[in-house]
């Protein structure tokens, strides 16, 4: 593998070029957020990625209430400073616009007087939000995020400039703070790499999870998918996915390691035994104010439990609970959790 240092802030260090040799090489290098190749995304949109994206969101959002507070700014700048979009209306961008509203209600109204009648969030999704969600679950979803104060806007993007975003409709949405939750797509450097790909540009895979193409190469998560000829669909990019072939992979690799075929090319005619299978455990969203969706069915046609409401947040939040990895840190979230549910607010922000 052929690396290059890279260093975030300084620009006097050269970069270091090295080679690493493998025996096993496991390619997981995730995906990046899509813009469709949309003027202005990039430089004037925050994605809900990383760690530093929610670091970047809160910055925003605390400096425009201050400048709205300046004396002199006129009616309309403040309603522009004060404007929250959200573009994209699949689960991360639902979650995110209900958890923003529940957070202006709570605490933005009682520190900051001054924006009651200013500050709201708007949602830009070009079809019908949630569409991986039935009908009905939609339908409660859309009903609780606008009694939360969230104004859902069907419309597609066309340009991103400094202060507005404009719609193919001509319709111009001034804004302060714009997060970009459309989905992901494939990074450059998984473009450039001359594998054979799957649908969606994505490195191709077999059904263990191999590149076919070079041996002793691996790809589990965001960057992969089945290649066409394996016959099965291209799984969504989804962390149940990728947690649920890493576990997989894992356990192939120290199958090979004790038969021998830990070394280079040593697992070439090796016989791997059960392939990887998928089986979607369900998608949950929550829509804010202690209300959530859970739909645990394969398909919208399946059969199985789909339901809405207080019951369906406690689920969300008791799963998401499991998901933290430590009992320490399980112990901090669920006692902050209990906290914001009796108090009415999150004691972490005080």
């Amino acid at each position: 593998v052929h690396c290059q240092t890279k260093t975030d802030g300084v620009g006097t260090l050269e970069p270091w070029n090295f080679n690493i040799s493998y025996d096993k090489l496991v390619i997981a290098a995730g995906a990046e957020a899509s813009t469709f190749g949309i003027k202005g995304v990039k430089e004037h949109a925050i994605f809900l990625r990383e760690v530093y994206h929610a670091q970047e969101i809160r910055r925003k959002l605390l400096l425009n209430l201050m400048l709205s507070d300046v004396p002199g700014v006129t009616e309309e700048e403040k309603r522009r400073l004060l404007h929250c979009v959200v573009v994209g209306g699949g689960p991360t961008g639902v979650e995110f616009s209900g958890e923003l509203s529940d957070f202006i209600m709570r605490d933005v109204h009682q520190r900051y007087a001054h924006v009651k009648d200013y500050i709201h969030v708007t949602l830009i999704e070009a079809n019908e939000i949630l569409s991986s969600f039935d009908d009905r679950l939609r339908r409660y979803a859309t009903k609780q995020l606008t009694k939360s104060g969230v104004r859902l806007v069907r419309g597609i993007v066309k340009d991103v400039q400094p202060e507005k975003i404009v719609l193919t409709d001509g319709t111009d949405v001034p804004y302060g703070l714009l997060v970009w939750s459309t989905g992901v797509g494939p990074s450059s450097f998984v473009k450039n790499l001359e594998f054979p790909k799957a649908p969606g540009r994505r490195i191709g895979v077999d059904e263990w999870l191999r590149v076919p193409s070079v041996q002793d190469v691996f790809s589990i998560g965001d960057c992969c998918g089945f290649l066409e000829s394996t016959g099965k669909p291209t799984l969504p990019a989804l962390a149940q996915v990728a947690e649920r072939q890493g576990k997989y992979l894992a356990n192939l690799l120290n199958e090979i390691g004790k038969t021998g075929g830990g070394h280079a090319n040593a697992a070439k005619d090796m016989e791997l035994g059960k392939q990887f299978v998928y089986k979607h455990l369900g998608s949950m969203a929550t829509v804010g104010r202690y209300k959530a969706l859970v739909d645990l069915r394969q398909s919208k046609e399946a059969k199985g439990l789909s339901m809405a409401g207080f019951p369906s947040w406690f689920i969300w939040r008791s799963a998401y609970l499991t998901r933290v990895v430590s009992w320490r840190n399980r112990f901090y979230v669920a006692i902050n959790w209990a906290t914001t549910f009796v108090f009415g607010r999150d004691i972490s922000r005080i």
